[in-house]
């Protein structure tokens, strides 16, 4: 595996490549390979909010073993990559991926996974880019922007009175304290610990609804989903389900939000069960 770095954009972004099997063993100097598996395909991997390349390390090593190239850049702001200057939405960082794929060759089609926000962005780069992906991948998906329960919507609606009440000059210094508050009470986690432009990102992220956009994909589809997800529920699941025609899921029973860390090599599994389907 290999970690290197490249301008997208006047961006630096590091990412994360295997192409072929560490050596088997070293002796006197010398490295004694295993035999080499053929690639069978290539898969870019779209890290969640706040994740990196580093927490796809252990279902990488999986699927070179099994003839599957992996390549996972740490997204703009993430990671070892640099932070983009102004609040990037959905279509930036899909703009993003395309580049960056041009960038490093990947040309020919290729599977694409999406973890949690990564998922928001390979669904809207399959609507844009068809024809560039071979497979789709969601893994515990966002995208789906939540009902507001009576709470909530107590709560919302407070917040924009309180903003606009807020308005005036003197009172200004107050409503990015309301906003913290509010974001918080609704359990955005991510949005707590973001800093700067991330911040404003991640509100521009949220606001977006990829609902519509499920119906329209046409690509060949796994879902996979931690039965105990309490970020993306599983119920979120079902809809992508029941919305993407040509799809399958995979419910991981005991596991959470994030199953490439919590169980790498059953995670590894299912994808290549789904992969050696091409």
């Amino acid at each position: 595996m290999e970690e290197k770095k490249i301008s997208v954009n006047s961006l630096t972004i590091n990412y994360k490549i295997t192409e072929e099997e560490d050596p088997l063993l070293s002796f006197a100097g010398i490295k004694f390979y295993p035999e080499k598996v053929p690639i069978k395909g290539t898969i870019l991997i779209l890290h969640g909010w706040g994740g990196s390349s580093d927490s796809w390390i252990e279902v990488q090593k999986n699927l070179i073993k099994n003839g599957y190239k992996t390549i996972v850049p740490d997204l703009p702001g993430f990671g070892k990559s640099v932070t983009p200057l102004k609040a990037w939405g959905i279509d930036d960082y899909t703009d993003f991926v395309s580049k960056f794929a041009e960038k490093i060759n990947l040309t020919g089609p290729f599977f694409l996974l999406g973890h949690s926000f990564g998922g928001r962005i390979a669904i809207r780069f399959v609507l844009k880019h068809p024809e560039k992906i071979k497979g789709l991948i969601l893994c515990d998906s966002a995208g789906i922007k939540p009902k507001m329960g009576i709470k909530t919507m107590l709560i919302y609606w407070t917040a924009k009175l309180g903003n606009a009440l807020l308005t005036p000059k003197h009172f200004s210094r107050f409503r990015d304290s309301a906003r913290n508050f509010f974001y918080a009470v609704i359990r955005h986690r991510d949005y707590e610990k973001a800093d700067g432009v991330m911040k404003e990102t991640i509100i521009k992220v949220l606001n977006e609804d990829l609902f519509a956009d499920l119906s329209k994909i046409k690509t060949k589809t796994l879902l996979v989903w931690g039965k105990n997800d309490k970020m993306v529920p599983v119920k979120y699941a079902n809809v992508f389900k029941i919305n993407i025609e040509n799809s399958e899921l995979e419910i991981l029973p005991k596991i959470g939000h994030s199953p490439h860390l919590e169980v790498p090599d059953k995670l590894s599994e299912i994808l290549l069960k789904f992969l050696n389907k091409f």
